[in-house]
C-alpha cells in the first residue's frame, strides 16, 4: 500500500490495494466531488468551440494528440471533446479575439493558498467574474470580457506581475475555481483600463 496525498483534500490516506499505484484520491467520495468542480467551467467558454489539451509542459494538443495552434481553428474542439479526450494532461481554451479575455497573475497565492496583498487587489476589482487556480497552484486565472488587441506583461505594485491575454494564446485551464467566485464571466473593461 501507498502512502500519498489525496490531490482533493490533501489528507494522507492510504490508497488501498485495489487503487493504482497513481491513484489521485483517497476515496471514492473525493474523486467524484474532484471530477464535478472540474466541471464548474462558466458556460461562457465551454459553449465556445475553441479547446485544446494541454501536454504537462503546456504544450497545445489537438483531441488527438498532434500539436494544437492557438491560431488554426482547424486543430481546436468542443469542450466536449477535449474533456473526453485522453490526449496530453488536461484542457486548454484558446482566446480568438472575441471579447474573452484571461489574466493570468503569477505566484498569486501564498503557501497556505491565501492571495497575496497585490492579488487581491485585483479580485477585489474583479469581483463577479470567474477566477480558477492554476496549473502550477500558486497562480490565479480571472476571466472575463474585455478588449485586448494584443498580450501584455504588467507589473504590478506590491511585487506582482499580471499577464493580459485576449487573442491568439491559448489558457491551460484547470477549472478550480477560486473560492467562492461566480461561475461566470464579468466585465473586466475597468480593470484592463486601470492595468494598462
Amino acid at each position: 500500500m501507498n502512502t500519498r496525498r489525496c490531490e482533493r483534500t490533501g489528507c494522507p490516506e492510504r490508497l488501498g490495494a485495489r487503487h493504482a499505484h497513481n491513484a489521485r484520491f483517497c476515496s471514492t467520495r473525493c474523486r467524484v466531488a474532484a471530477h464535478r468542480a472540474r466541471r464548474t467551467v462558466p458556460a461562457e467558454l465551454t459553449s465556445r468551440p475553441r479547446w485544446v489539451r494541454r501536454t504537462a509542459a503546456k504544450v497545445p494538443v489537438t483531441v488527438g494528440g498532434s500539436v494544437a495552434s492557438s491560431t488554426d481553428s482547424s486543430t481546436w474542439s468542443t469542450y466536449r471533446a477535449a474533456a473526453r479526450s485522453s490526449a496530453g494532461g488536461g484542457l486548454g481554451f484558446v482566446l480568438d479575439g472575441d471579447g474573452v479575455v484571461c489574466l493570468d497573475l503569477d505566484h498569486a497565492l501564498d503557501d497556505q493558498g491565501a492571495p497575496l496583498p497585490w492579488a487581491q487587489r485585483l479580485l477585489d476589482a474583479a469581483a463577479g467574474s470567474w477566477v480558477e487556480v492554476s496549473v502550477s497552484g500558486r497562480g490565479l486565472h480571472i476571466w472575463g470580457y474585455g478588449e485586448l488587441p494584443r498580450g501584455r506583461r504588467i507589473a504590478v505594485d506590491g511585487g506582482g506581475s499580471v499577464e493580459l491575454y485576449g487573442d491568439g494564446r491559448y489558457i491551460a485551464v484547470t477549472g478550480r475555481t477560486f473560492g467562492g467566485t461566480p461561475r461566470r464571466l464579468g466585465d473586466l473593461s475597468g480593470v484592463i483600463a486601470a492595468l494598462l
